[in-house]
């Protein structure tokens, strides 16, 4: 980052912007308190634009990683831009993380994005996934959230009940295998044979209700993306590591929501794109920063001041 201004003072900038989620007018009088400057307002707006720019290519590896990869977490959340409700897509793995901002939630665009990806996408029930050609587990906590809703909210349909229970049954001892012996299919694959004696359960089976009914028709038509799991080493039952991704997207939106535009808000997510990957692979982002380096594998490389920072991979249903 060159120009008037060091790297240093830039990249201290940038960070309390993107990683501290400071307003970038209360980041420019912090500076002028600490260092006795006199920084016109608008200047670490610039030095976001800037590094946004400079760090365009580190960014666009990452989304190649991510294709490239056998394991792919997706979501979607929506923002505010200039008073247009706009989106923001996340993409994961286990130390990657890139965020893709889209003008609606129309899905088209993702089949040329994700053109070639051979590896398992985790994801929602959401219908823009489904045109992608590859192997999808959906998650299981999202649909065990809706089940549960249902449940609560009719408790004396004895259908639902029962259906509920055999469902929760079917998954429960999954889940405790996960827990004891990781995402590894030579252990989870003895569980198919409960999913098809569930299924099997489950055809020969009166729904009752139409709310049961409703569920018998989803259990059925999302089977082949409910267990994919089972059948694939690394591949979680859940999409927490997105969610995760969303998370942190979403303290920076508290921040932008409604005042940037659409160049700003690419630019910030080019660096909070890096930011996460940074936490993620356990590297410092300030220190990226100030190093000089474009890529974050090589910097990782020559990284001495590491700091231990893991999303959680699974986590059992209540």
């Amino acid at each position: 980052m060159g120009g008037k201004f060091g790297a240093n003072l830039q990249g201290y900038a940038i960070y309390q912007n993107i990683e501290l989620t400071l307003p970038s007018g209360k980041v420019d009088r912090h500076l002028n308190k600490l260092f006795g400057l006199a920084l016109p307002v608008g200047t670490t707006h610039g030095f976001k634009s800037k590094a946004a720019e400079l760090y365009l290519p580190t960014y666009e590896a990452l989304l190649e990683k991510l294709r490239g990869g056998s394991l792919l977490h997706a979501d979607e959340t929506k923002i505010g831009v200039r008073g247009n409700d706009e989106f923001v897509w996340v993409f994961a793995c286990l130390d990657t993380v890139a965020y893709v901002y889209t003008e609606s939630r129309e899905s088209e665009w993702l089949q040329d994005f994700l053109k070639g990806f051979k590896g398992v996408l985790v994801c929602d029930f959401y219908a823009g996934y489904d045109a992608i050609k590859c192997p999808k587990q959906r998650c299981l906590i999202h649909l065990l959230r809706d089940l549960n809703d249902d449940l609560c909210k009719h408790p004396y349909d004895n259908s639902m009940r029962r259906l509920g229970n055999a469902f929760g049954g079917l998954v429960r001892p999954m889940v405790e295998t996960v827990d004891r012996h990781g995402l590894k299919s030579r252990f989870l694959r003895k569980h198919q044979s409960a999913v098809t004696r569930f299924y099997r359960n489950l055809s020969g089976t009166c729904a009752g209700t139409d709310l049961a009914s409703k569920w018998k028709d989803r259990f059925e038509r999302e089977r082949e993306e409910l267990f994919t799991f089972l059948r694939f080493d690394g591949v979680p039952w859940n999409n927490n590591n997105a969610e995760h991704a969303v998370k942190a997207f979403a303290v920076l939106r508290g921040v932008i929501d409604g005042v940037t535009s659409r160049n700003g808000l690419k630019d910030y997510l080019v660096l909070l794109s890096i930011s996460e990957t940074c936490k993620y692979q356990e590297l410092d982002f300030l220190d990226f920063l100030r190093s000089g380096e474009k890529d974050i594998d090589k910097f990782q490389g020559t990284n001495t001041r590491a700091f231990k920072h893991k999303p959680t991979d699974h986590e059992s249903p209540t």
